[in-house]
């Protein structure tokens, strides 16, 4: 089914079970973001606000809650666009079994953007901003955010369709220093098309002209968040698994998407920044504040009847997961096809997606030689760090499974895999000074931090241990102790200080486990936290604690470390320090009494009566 607008897929969501309405008044300030969370985290339906305070429009969540929804909803052009993506990395295919392609052929018909003849589309009205859902999400954000925004820009040497960039940046819409209804704030990351047109329209000294897409087909959403392969536009995505051709016109000389609930116009001058933020963000901590592009308003535009879409985001898995999993459906393979010798890839959702890269490859450079050892895995390696999105990755494990029963999915199998072949004197790669993720506070700046390969193969080495040693047990540093999984070990210790102190602090604990290489050569990978018993609990809190609270360069420590030749490595286990520091971002924390407030809307009597048991 091809769905021309937001409003036909939730309806069909509604008809098949798949949404439920809320009927009670209801704040877009906060309150509206509990309850989101609260029916995702149950796995329950979408949900259509129809009742939303300060506003006259409805509001859609958890339209993409879960894989299997997501599937539903693109049942019928999901296999075709994967098609496409396949031969756009294998034209011949479509000559070898032309029979095969009749639907991908008719796919990259739908795929071509179509001018709307309308020159003012009659569906829109011009609104304020101030009318529109002002959707707060977390108790310390800055104000009320976009989180299922379009933002469409032209490249300024080249305008039109075809060099065009749709991208999903978060928009701050009040809040700060932004004038309220004339101002809002356009947050993007490193790494984004739409850097390269401001950077253009910059050196020309001229504005960028900006267009926020909400709503439309929910093709159109996915579209914006796709890592599609070069060359491709994301206005030809949307079509093709929209299986309905993209349409648009031009107002003012801004691009509008006829199909879209709403769409803010305007412009973003060089060097006119404000600060944006807080933002709760999807690692599951608070975004800070930093000067980013104001966007100056042009005009707002609604659907007569629009749907405002959103989401909410905090510490995975959330809404934004079901992205994830979809997204690897669709190019999952395009992108092994990309780099030479890649297997399988997987970007750990419980770990943030940047803060950790798990990568399978293959070692076929010198299949003569007697020993096994890091050799094409390390060139993958370089190639990943240097693809798109990919070379945001803070630690990448990178291994070869000459058996090919090893799943990168399988995360606890694919650690355990790994750390019995890791030779920690060896196969340990630093890049220091480099650019990281825009949301990770665990470096030293905004952007700037360091990053990790673990690169290892070759025959077990080790046998992992499930057990303590007396050695670590009996330091007068360690508070507490807990075993992760066999092979890995939270300890508890002191609170983070300062760098001084904690190199003296290490310094001793290293020297007193050195004496021990034999009783610790079965549990190579310790990380130091807070709290270890939370740690411990659960493997993905492991995941998120380890990953997301460690700089490399300087949190990663080793028993009997040493540097040769500018190479690091060690002897005894390699120990991550994942305090929290004092630079750090805040953990995101549900405000109780708005989680008191939202209680009568699922009790019975309330819309939500039932859906959480």
């Amino acid at each position: 089914m091809a769905y021309r607008s937001l409003e036909e897929c939730l309806l069909d969501l509604e008809r098949t079970g798949r949404l439920v309405r809320v009927k009670e008044k209801v704040d877009p300030d906060l309150q509206m973001a509990a309850i989101h969370f609260r029916v995702h985290e149950a796995g329950g339906p979408a949900l259509l606000f129809e009742n939303v305070k300060g506003s006259s429009f409805r509001a859609a969540s958890n339209i993409f809650g879960s894989i299997e929804r997501s599937n539903y909803i693109f049942r019928n052009s999901l296999h075709t666009v994967q098609q496409l993506i396949t031969i756009k990395n294998d034209p011949l295919q479509i000559f070898k079994h032309p029979l095969q392609h009749t639907n991908t052929i008719r796919a990259a018909l739908h795929a071509l953007p179509i001018k709307n003849p309308i020159h003012k589309p009659v569906l829109f009205q011009e609104i304020k901003i101030t009318d529109i859902p002002l959707v707060k999400h977390w108790p310390n954000d800055g104000g009320a955010f976009i989180t299922l925004p379009q933002v469409y820009t032209e490249d300024i040497e080249k305008p039109g369709m075809m060099h065009s960039n749709l991208g999903m940046y978060r928009i701050q819409l009040n809040g700060n220093e932004y004038e309220l209804n004339k101002e809002i704030g356009l947050h993007y990351q490193i790494h984004r098309g739409i850097g390269v047109h401001q950077a253009k329209a910059n050196k020309q000294g001229k504005p960028l002209k900006v267009s926020v897409f909400i709503g439309g087909p929910p093709a159109h959403s996915v579209a914006a968040v796709m890592p599609l392969p070069e060359g491709m536009s994301e206005l030809t995505f949307a079509g093709a698994l929209a299986a309905r051709r993209f349409r648009y016109c031009y107002r003012d000389g801004y691009c509008i998407s006829t199909d879209a609930d709403f769409v803010i116009t305007g412009w973003v001058m060089p060097g006119e920044n404000k600060p944006e933020g807080p933002f709760g963000d999807h690692l599951g901590y608070y975004s800070l504040t930093h000067p980013f592009p104001v966007m100056n308003v042009h005009k707002v535009y609604a659907r007569k009847n629009a749907i405002w879409p959103f989401t909410v985001v905090g510490r995975p898995p959330q809404e934004d997961t079901s992205f994830g999993k979809l997204i690897h459906q669709i190019a999952g393979k395009a992108l092994e096809a990309e780099i030479p010798g890649l297997k399988q890839v997987n970007a750990v959702d419980a770990a943030g997606v940047h803060p950790l890269l798990l990568a399978i490859g293959s070692e076929r450079y010198t299949p003569f030689a007697e020993t096994m050892q890091p050799a094409e895995i390390l060139t993958i390696a370089n190639h990943i760090l240097g693809k798109g999105q990919l070379s945001l990755a803070k630690f990448l494990f990178i291994t070869a499974d000459d058996s090919g029963h090893l799943n990168c999915n399988d995360i606890p199998s694919y650690f355990t895999y790994i750390l019995e072949r890791l030779q920690k004197e060896r196969d340990i790669h630093f890049y220091t000074h480099t650019s990281i993720d825009t949301l990770d506070y665990s470096g030293t700046g905004l952007n700037m931090g360091s990053k990790v390969v673990l690169a290892a193969y070759g025959n077990k080495k080790y046998n992992l241990i499930d057990n303590i040693p007396v050695a670590i047990n009996q330091h007068n540093l360690i508070k507490k102790c807990r075993l992760i999984i066999p092979g890995i070990a939270v300890i508890e210790t002191n609170k983070f200080s300062n760098y001084n102190q904690v190199t003296t602090e290490m310094n001793m604990l290293t020297q007193s486990l050195e004496p021990h290489l034999n009783d610790l050569e079965g549990l190579p990978l310790l990380i130091l936290a807070d709290d270890a018993d939370f740690v411990a609990e659960k493997f993905n809190n492991f995941l998120w604690v380890s990953f997301t609270r460690c700089n490399p360069s300087h949190d990663i420590y080793g028993v009997a470390s040493f540097v040769e030749h500018k190479h690091w490595g060690c002897k005894g286990p390699v120990i991550i320090d994942a305090r929290m520091k004092p630079h750090h971002a805040p953990p995101l924390i549900k405000d109780t009494a708005v989680e008191k407030s939202i209680d009568p809307i699922f009790e019975k009597g309330g819309s939500l009566y039932g859906i959480l048991k």
